[in-house]
């Protein structure tokens, strides 16, 4: 009998990230060998999603596996952005892995990029979720018992309410027609924090909300984190989180927006 194949896979904490991961862990024919994540040195934030590295860390250990850290810098440009990711892929290439799965669902160019990033170090890429529906994603989504929370929104789309609801079946309801329902064209991008591939639920709070150039962030906490300005209800909890106001500017908000344009492709 042969040995799985080893995966290394490109994590964004979001729930496609999430559903793709699912969907390989129960192949039998693939090992996933660890998560890769590219987080913004100095601030310590998901790319593009603002996420803190703090519950990236509870995620990767609830999930059970190894976390990879890709640090690139604040406003980062694409050659130093894909210089790390090299950098980093080389190093589990050099441990034998070949493959490398991503989240992504049907945006071409992006796969594209990907595949071509890949192959100039002798990798491959796989797309678990690639080409299904959304709405059967979503679908998918709540029957496999996946929670998740807008951390970040496009205001050119979605009301600014969106930012900190919880992706349950209102928020689905409540979005406009002209929305996909997975966000795959960076309408919303969310954080996973409960589901099959958990050991157990990483409880967060809410915290700040801030606009910055159009995008609305919800700064997501652990639950025991001390900041000043959190919702005291922690998630899980029996429904979303009531919002506080918005604010035009921050220091999160200006720490999310220096991003290179290949952070924000990250999976939602």
């Amino acid at each position: 009998m042969n040995a799985p194949e080893p995966i290394l896979f490109c994590w964004s904490g979001g729930k496609d990230s999430a559903m793709a991961l699912h969907i390989l862990l129960q192949q039998k024919h693939f090992r996933v060998v660890a998560l890769l994540t590219a987080v913004t040195e100095t601030y310590d934030r998901i790319a593009m999603h603002g996420v803190r590295c703090e519950l990236l860390k509870h995620q990767a250990e609830s999930i059970g596996l190894p976390l990879h850290e890709v640090r690139i810098p604040p406003q980062c440009v694409n050659s130093i952005y894909e210089a790390r990711m090299e950098e980093a892929l080389r190093l589990f290439y050099n441990q034998g892995v070949r493959q490398v799965a991503f989240g992504d669902i049907f945006l071409e160019d992006l796969r594209v990029y990907r595949e071509k990033n890949l192959a100039r170090i002798g990798m491959t890429a796989l797309f678990p979720i690639w080409k299904r529906d959304t709405r059967e994603l979503i679908r998918f989504f709540h029957q496999q018992h996946f929670r998740a929370i807008a951390a970040c929104i496009d205001t050119k789309v979605l009301d600014p309410s969106f930012a900190g609801r919880e992706l349950d079946e209102s928020f689905f309801h409540d979005l406009p027609a002209n929305v996909d329902a997975c966000g795959e064209n960076g309408e919303f991008h969310t954080l996973v924090f409960d589901g099959p591939i958990f050991r157990s639920p990483i409880p967060i709070r809410t915290g700040e909300v801030v606009n910055r150039d159009g995008f609305i962030f919800c700064d997501l906490l652990p639950a025991e984190h001390p900041a000043a300005n959190t919702n005291p209800s922690v998630i899980p909890s029996g429904g979303p989180p009531p919002l506080r106001p918005a604010v035009v500017e921050s220091a999160l908000s200006k720490r999310i927006a220096e991003t290179s344009d290949k952070e924000k492709s990250e999976n939602v």
